[in-house]
């Protein structure tokens, strides 16, 4: 069942026994978990007919007792098992010992007043395993995977205009790249931006520039184009500006360092054939993040990329031996690449 149609039964109160909500996508799975909350627990009394456990502090058996309880005042009890890791192929050295048998008869006979909730926050379960395969077998499966970046564009649209508000478009290609495309991160910067713009109901680029902050990579990602690009001395304010924000001379060249690897890696599989959700897939990162690196690619060679790489790499050794000032050194690697390429 997908989370829209989740939503809509929950709201007319139609609830199933136990539900399974597996993904990553936290702001999808908080969203059943409020709208579940909304609906159940709306007085005083009904607080003490909710629960939640995190099974990585407590065991298994302590819930299902809970969920066997009758609701106090109330028509239903609502339990939350969090982090399920009996369910995935992870192992816990020192983990509790989990009473999956007693999960297991519950499952074949859950109470019927009481919604159990599974909240899996990871990819994919251990299909192999006896008490999956018996959860998802009596669960009513909600997906909250992230989605595709199709998706989430709509999502996104579709929110603003909901609430009565609309976006240029350059503020929200913004706003994407500054999220990472990431729907919570997305969602928790939109209510900063409503208020911001609530006179007249725009959101403008400005005010996505001044209010969503740009994290660490994406000011080294400014930082490449700017040395990419020939804008030495764009470049060189930038890196003042986060030695004096505390960041490591060291660590901003690693990361500079992962971002010209990404376009050494785009730049090869795209010229091998590759499409951008085969790139995505082989190199296990965000396709968007790959869309914007095949941006970025198309105007240097690969041997280019290749010296970069090289001479990056070679920085890093020589910071951490002490051979030169890191700080010298990064700012002549900046002064030196960005003459090069204004040639």
């Amino acid at each position: 069942m997908n989370l829209q149609e989740a939503l809509h039964q929950v709201r007319q109160h139609q609830f199933a026994s136990v539900y399974l909500v597996q993904g990553t996508e936290g702001y999808l799975s908080e969203l059943f978990k409020t709208e579940l909350m909304n609906q159940l627990i709306k007085t005083e009394d009904d607080q003490f007919n909710y629960s939640s456990f995190d099974m990585e502090d407590v065991p298994l058996s302590t819930a299902i007792e809970e969920a066997e309880t009758i609701p106090f005042f109330g028509d239903y009890r609502l339990v939350f098992i969090e982090n399920p890791y009996f369910l995935t192929a992870e192992r816990k050295t020192n983990g509790l010992e989990h009473d999956i048998d007693g999960l297991l008869s519950y499952l074949e006979q859950p109470s019927p007043t009481t919604i159990l909730v599974f909240s899996a926050n990871v990819e994919k379960l251990d299909e192999r395993k006896k008490i999956t395969k018996a959860v998802k077998k009596h669960a009513t499966f909600i997906d909250v995977n992230p989605m595709g970046e199709r998706e989430v564009r709509q999502y996104i649209e579709q929110t603003i205009q909901s609430e009565g508000y609309e976006i240029r478009p350059e503020a929200f290609e913004l706003l994407l790249q500054l999220t990472d495309l990431n729907l919570s991160k997305v969602m928790g910067e939109l209510q900063k931006l409503f208020l911001f713009s609530s006179d007249d109901k725009v959101i403008a680029l400005h005010a996505v520039k001044e209010l969503v902050p740009k994290s660490l990579e994406h000011n080294v990602f400014d930082l490449t184009n700017d040395v990419l690009s020939g804008n030495g001395e764009k470049a060189i304010q930038l890196y003042e500006d986060l030695l004096l924000q505390g960041e490591e001379t060291i660590k901003l060249n690693a990361i500079l360092l992962n971002q010209i690897r990404l376009f050494l890696q785009t730049k090869i599989l795209a010229k091998l054939g590759y499409q951008q959700a085969n790139i995505a897939d082989t190199l296990k990162i965000h396709p968007y993040r790959v869309k914007l690196a095949l941006q970025q690619v198309r105007r240097f060679e690969l041997d280019r990329l290749e010296i970069i790489y090289d001479e990056l790499v070679e920085n890093d050794f020589k910071m951490k031996t002490g051979q030169m000032d890191k700080e010298l050194l990064f700012e002549l690697f900046i002064l030196k690449l960005s003459a090069q390429v204004a040639k």
